[in-house]
């Protein structure tokens, strides 16, 4: 039993899925000494974007973002590690190279989650798909934004509203030794990061603006996945296909994922019209992620396309970009704001079905579910915290935005109250400013801890 449990609870909480909330609830109710049955219905049945059936696998990217105090999701990062989140704990044992960012091993990663649950007594792993929300008892749906189609009807029923959809993509994953690094240079931004000597963590590929125009209207003119009966639904903003930047403009993509600014050759100093990134997508440095290169392109297309781009001629893909839908309730009509639904206060919801957007995210509206759902099975109402905290920011975004205006929503500091703006009578930067905001924040949070 965790160093954490104290009395255990006689009930058994029911969670509906093993993603990162999912698992991340799990986690938090076994630390307080609450049984848990956690189904997961991978790998009996797969989803269209998992490859495996290992808990918390990474499928759009194996990046946590930003892991510093003065970026909202850093501060994220930081309160979750504050409340033992095994997300977090695993994040950072299965970190790799990534400049200022947490990026992971996504397979290793998995792999230490996965490891961790299957080794706490207290919690109880179901294979199968759930089809019915269970009529007694504390339940969890942290099913996520692939959640199956039958679930997704019951669903349905028991909220009594229709799901919003919008869909998502994921980015293409290279054979390291298949590009050619005549061309491709290791490098950060600015070179943040980086100790003398040492290379980036960070591989570039330089374009011209005769090669960017040209891959442009490639990209442009490509074959695109048919969406069928889907296309009225919306793509998320924080993935946005890179050919969908295109068309919305020859040079959006250079004033995104392809923007150059910081990225002169490290030998020659030349500058370049536009730059693809790419990062590490396991700790060897074998596969390597496109960064901001999600797709709808047909697979054919894009071998054909990505090719284009300089010391990518040869590239070898060991997994194409896909795209795929995801959902989301309609959490401010149906939530409180401690994640339990209002017509079946013993149901909650957490995760990406709640619309929160990131990995990060949502395992911290597991982490919050998991700690709810304690202090119900312990017989107490739940406490959500303060306002002024990443946590507390996030659940007043699921429950209290007017429901014409909800949308899925990575944290950022403009869903936490303002910082002070002067000291004295010098005005304070924006880093400053932020964290500021973020040192209060987890000043708030360890007063909320220790009630």
């Amino acid at each position: 039993m965790s160093e954490f449990s104290t009395n255990t609870s006689a009930q058994t909480v029911t969670i509906i899925g093993a993603g990162l909330a999912g698992s991340e609830a799990a986690w938090q109710l076994a630390r307080r000494g609450i049984r848990v049955r956690l189904h997961e219905m991978r790998p009996i049945k797969m989803t269209p974007a998992h490859n495996t059936g290992n808990f918390a696998e990474l499928v759009c990217s194996n990046t946590f973002r930003a892991d510093h105090l003065e970026n909202a999701v850093g501060l994220l990062h930081e309160e979750m590690r504050c409340m033992d989140s095994l997300i977090m704990r695993c994040g950072d044992e299965a970190r790799i190279p990534a400049g200022t960012a947490l990026a992971v091993d996504r397979e290793q990663f998995s792999e230490l989650v996965t490891e961790a649950l299957k080794n706490e007594p207290l919690i109880e792993i179901i294979e199968g798909e759930v089809t019915k929300v269970p009529e007694e008892g504390l339940v969890l749906i942290a099913s996520g934004p692939l959640t199956s189609d039958e679930l997704y009807a019951e669903i349905g029923k028991l909220t009594g509203e229709d799901h919003l959809s919008f869909f998502d993509a994921i980015a293409p994953v290279l054979d390291a030794e298949s590009i050619n690094m005549d061309i491709a240079f290791w490098k950060n931004r600015y070179d943040k990061n980086i100790e003398e000597g040492e290379a980036g963590d960070y591989l570039n590929c330089p374009m011209n603006e005769a090669q960017y125009k040209a891959f442009i209207g490639e990209l442009v003119a490509a074959e695109k996945v048919v969406f069928k009966g889907f296309e009225k639904i919306p793509f998320f903003e924080g993935c946005m296909p890179i050919e969908e930047m295109a068309e919305r403009g020859e040079n959006t993509p250079r004033f995104g994922p392809m923007k150059p600014v910081g990225l002169d050759h490290p030998v020659t100093g030349e500058r370049y019209y536009a730059v693809v990134q790419m990062r590490r997508d396991n700790r060897m440095g074998s596969l390597l992620n496109m960064v901001g290169f999600q797709t709808k392109m047909t697979y054919g297309e894009q071998k054909r396309v990505f090719s284009m781009i300089p010391g990518l001629e040869n590239a070898e893909f060991f997994r194409l970009g896909s795209l795929h839908r995801n959902t989301f309730i309609k959490s401010p009509a149906l939530l409180d704001g401690t994640l339990r639904l209002k017509k079946d206060p013993r149901i909650l919801f957490a995760g990406q079905i709640t619309g929160v957007e990131g990995y990060v995210e949502s395992a911290s509206m597991g982490l919050m579910a998991g700690r709810f759902l304690a202090a119900l099975a312990q017989g107490h109402d739940p406490d959500a915290p303060p306002a002024d905290t990443a946590h507390g920011a996030l659940l007043a975004h699921i429950s209290l935005t007017r429901i014409e205006d909800f949308q899925p929503m990575n944290i950022n500091f403009g869903l936490l109250p303002p910082g002070p703006s002067k000291e004295g009578k010098r005005r304070l930067g924006k880093a400053e400013r932020r964290k500021l905001v973020s040192e209060r924040a987890l000043t708030s949070l360890d007063a909320w801890m220790k009630q």
